[in-house]
């Protein structure tokens, strides 16, 4: 998404022209959902300012009730006018970074967290750390009454088309707003599960590349609705088929370009990407409650559904969690395939960054790749090659990421206190239900 620069001049400008009515200031909380606060275009001045104030205490993970008054303060490089909903005049968007009381960024907002994770990069000579995602989602069909049912909107599979595609048409449209909105799509399709597609659009910085997963995710569901459809970001929704990931891929840059390349060394890998990727595998199983975030996460990442369980990597191969693309130069790249889409990417990335930095700080020998299917082999083969599995659960991962001071230092207390606290809640509650398969199991013999 070819981000333009803005000045408040300019906005002022577009605004009138357009006939602009409402501004939507737009900010993530930590659970990974896009908030808003709308206001009308006569409240412009004040938002140009960064004076617009919120409750910060009615939002998840931000702050304390007595502590409620926060101020939004514009990005105005991310100044867009939405393509749809023009009944009551055109809407705007500005996405917000929170700031405290006195003005101040709020280290609980996962956006500021990112950039304070951006700077520590810089210290150490890198100008860009870019991201590429592919996010998926699976398309249901509403009821008469606008509810999401259970029920696919397709039978299609992998690359297929109409007439087994019924999605192609919303898929269509939703490519069309994206591009609208600046967005550079690269590809879309129908993915491998009945109902799932996926659209790739170009890497950006990681702030930008957040900005823009936040951004796509409300596209997607706004144009879902149009076709009377449900779109959902779920890992997990239907038993039985692939679930929805959100491959990341990967690199550092510096002045020089690409900072994962050498031409002249093994697999055409640099000393920096082979740390930065020991430092991902080290990691790995730390970070997976922020970049696999709820109880469904899970039942996503378990063998024969084509998600990985495995921490290794791999330049062939797509059964373990970090795969190496064949792209050289400044494509080199690596591709993390555990995340998926209800991670909050702010946080998601921070983590990331983090641990692949710390294969540098480190200094972490380069691991060997993992060239054949690990979900062919035994536990003892696994043991030999030090392939550890990913963990199983949510309450797993959250042990695993209490433990990592590192993954812990790049959330920061305020946002790794709120997320464990809010994680902690969500698995008391998802452990005391009682399923449908629990009934059928034991209600009868027991």
């Amino acid at each position: 998404m070819a981000r333009k620069k803005y000045t408040k001049e300019e906005i002022r400008e577009i605004v009138e022209r357009e006939n602009v009515s409402f501004i939507r200031l737009m900010f993530t909380d930590i659970n990974g959902i896009l908030k808003n606060l709308e206001v009308p275009v006569s409240q412009l001045e004040k938002v140009l300012k960064g004076d617009l104030m919120f409750d910060g205490s009615s939002i998840d993970g931000f702050v304390r009730i007595e502590e409620g008054d926060m101020y939004l303060k514009p990005d105005l490089d991310t100044f867009l006018i939405f393509p749809w909903g023009t009944e009551h005049g055109k809407v705007a968007r500005l996405i917000c970074d929170v700031y405290d009381p006195n003005h101040k960024p709020f280290l609980g907002d996962p956006r500021v967290n990112l950039k304070r994770n951006i700077k520590e990069m810089e210290k150490m000579g890198f100008t860009s750390f870019n991201i590429g995602c592919e996010p998926e989602f699976f398309l249901f069909k509403l009821d008469e009454l606008d509810h999401p049912t259970s029920i696919l909107n397709d039978k299609g599979s992998y690359f297929d088309f109409a007439p087994l595609d019924l999605g192609e048409n919303c898929r269509r449209d939703i490519v069309l707003v994206l591009e609208k909105m600046g967005f550079e799509v690269e590809g879309a399709h129908h993915e491998v599960s009945p109902g799932q597609h996926e659209i790739d659009f170009k890497y950006e910085n990681a702030v930008e590349a957040a900005d823009n997963i936040e951004t796509f995710k409300l596209v997607v569901k706004t144009i879902a609705r149009q076709y009377h459809l449900h779109a959902t970001f779920m890992p997990k929704p239907v038993q039985g088929v692939n679930g929805s990931g959100m491959h990341t891929n990967m690199s550092l840059f510096t002045d020089k370009g690409n900072a994962f390349y050498d031409p002249d060394s093994d697999l055409q890998l640099s000393q920096t990407c082979q740390k930065f990727l020991a430092g991902l595998l080290k990691h790995a199983a730390s970070f997976t409650a922020v970049t696999n975030p709820i109880v469904n996460s899970y039942k996503r990442l378990v063998p024969g559904f084509e998600a990985p369980v495995y921490i290794a990597w791999s330049g062939r191969n797509r059964s373990p969690m970090v795969r190496v693309p064949v792209d050289r130069k400044n494509s080199t790249r690596l591709e993390l395939r555990s995340v998926d889409p209800t991670t909050n990417p702010y946080m998601a990335f921070s983590v990331i960054l983090a641990a692949g930095l710390d294969g540098l700080k480190s200094d972490l020998p380069a691991v060997p790749p993992i060239d054949r299917n690990i979900y062919r082999m035994n536990k003892e083969e696994r043991l030999a090659h030090q392939i550890r599995d990913l963990p199983q659960n949510l309450y797993e991962a959250l042990n695993w990421l209490g433990k990592d001071d590192v993954v812990v230092k790049s959330l920061g207390e305020h946002i790794y206190r709120s997320f464990v606290n809010l994680k902690k809640l969500e698995w008391v509650s998802y452990s005391q239900t009682i399923s449908d398969w629990e009934k059928e199991q034991y209600l009868e013999i027991y």
